[in-house]
């Protein structure tokens, strides 16, 4: 019996992978540059004020590829990555990610996983992915396979720094220039003793936007467990659908009453480095929509195993910061809610890379190109090279 003819495009797409399936390439040793760049204004949430943002980007070759990846954090993890990752994953097959993921966590038992170490496991995992897609000369969002064909974004920024000016503008460029449906800014000003300050904030974004757009709040945690729940009671006349971190996401069981006490979404898991933290915030019940930051978990193979987690017990997920990094992955999900088109890091991406995606329309389809589909713009960013 003859066999069947294969699908014309298949045909057409199996033509054109490089590399054979059964051939090993092995993996040269990663290349890693650091840099830190001004803001364009000053910037700060609930906790925190910052005036720099310093990206570690890494670089690893296989065959005639390389893939690129990048996460936001101090130089430190520019230094590991060179110091303890780099080593270990040089001569693996470039195939083989999760071989490279797991001797990865392996190597950094006793420096401790949270923190510098996931963001640089994170940064190299998503080159490896990177690299992966380019040698079979495919769209990343191909090789994972692909959930939807629109990513759908929200605008992010919106620092308790910004006058109201600067707000609207702001939220203007977003809602009317891009047509994005959904904006979140930031609340809880000097660890929650601005309220007055942030309800004013929140009442005039909403004027802004008009009745049709969603409207987001992230508060980083700064408000106690009882204030959460009084704010969280006035941001209701305002038409707010998502309180992100209303209290500490180290606080699974105030996380857990907010939610309980309160109509509007609540969203946590932003500083998830490792599976397990993702495995304790779902069980305590702490969160209606689950953030995952693939920039920091570990990566595509980390942002996958916790939105599959996610997944079994029927909650969305919803990517934190870095868009590029996520919008492939994010594709590949089916219990997405969106991505953080986030201020800060959409300039810096938009900077540093050839090939930035637009969000206008309120949503971006990462299939373009091979692998991710930036190319880093090296002699335009050595300005602000610091290792």
């Amino acid at each position: 019996m003859s066999q069947p003819r294969a699908p014309e495009g298949a045909r057409t797409s199996a033509s054109r992978v490089r590399c054979p399936v059964n051939l090993k390439l092995d993996i040269q040793p990663p290349v890693v540059s650091t840099y830190t760049v001004p803001t364009d204004a000053p910037e700060a949430d609930g906790t925190l004020a910052w005036d720099t943002t310093t990206i570690v980007i890494v670089e690893v070759a296989a065959g005639d590829a390389t893939g690129t990846g990048w996460t936001y954090g101090p130089a430190a993890v520019g230094d590991l990555l060179r110091e303890q990752l780099a080593p270990v994953v040089t001569g693996c097959d470039a195939f083989d990610i999760p071989a490279a993921h797991d001797t990865m966590c392996r190597t950094v038992r006793n420096a401790g996983r949270p923190g510098v170490a996931a963001c640089a496991i994170s940064a190299l995992d998503i080159a490896l992915w990177d690299l992966k897609a380019r040698l079979l000369e495919l769209p990343l969002v191909r090789l994972l396979g692909a959930a939807r064909e629109a990513v759908p974004v929200y605008g992010s920024g919106g620092f308790t720094t910004y006058h109201d000016t600067h707000l609207a503008a702001e939220l203007n460029g977003w809602v009317h220039g891009q047509h994005i449906p959904r904006v979140k800014i930031k609340i809880g000003e000097s660890w929650g003793r601005a309220v007055t300050r942030d309800l004013a904030r929140v009442h005039t974004a909403r004027e802004v936007i008009g009745p049709e757009t969603e409207l987001y709040v992230d508060a980083n945690g700064a408000y106690t467990r009882k204030q959460a729940v009084r704010v969280g009671g006035a941001l209701a006349e305002y038409g707010v659908g998502w309180f992100e971190e209303p209290v500490s996401s180290d606080d699974l069981t105030g996380l857990r009453l907010v939610r309980d006490a309160l109509v509007c979404d609540v969203a946590a898991g932003e500083y998830g480095y490792d599976l397990p933290y993702f495995a304790r915030m779902i069980a305590a019940g702490a969160v209606d929509c689950l953030q995952v930051d693939a920039t920091r978990c570990g990566g595509l193979t980390e942002f996958l195993r916790a939105a599959a987690l996610a997944q079994s017990h029927g909650l969305e997920i919803s990517s934190h910061c870095a868009p590029h990094a996520h919008a492939a992955v994010a594709a590949a999900v089916p219990n997405l809610r969106h991505i953080e088109w986030f201020h800060d890091h959409v300039r810096i991406e938009s900077m540093f890379f050839d090939g930035a995606l637009d969000p206008t329309g309120g949503a971006v389809h990462p299939d373009g190109g091979v692998g991710h589909g930036l190319t880093l713009r090296t002699e335009e960013v050595e300005e602000f090279r610091v290792a």
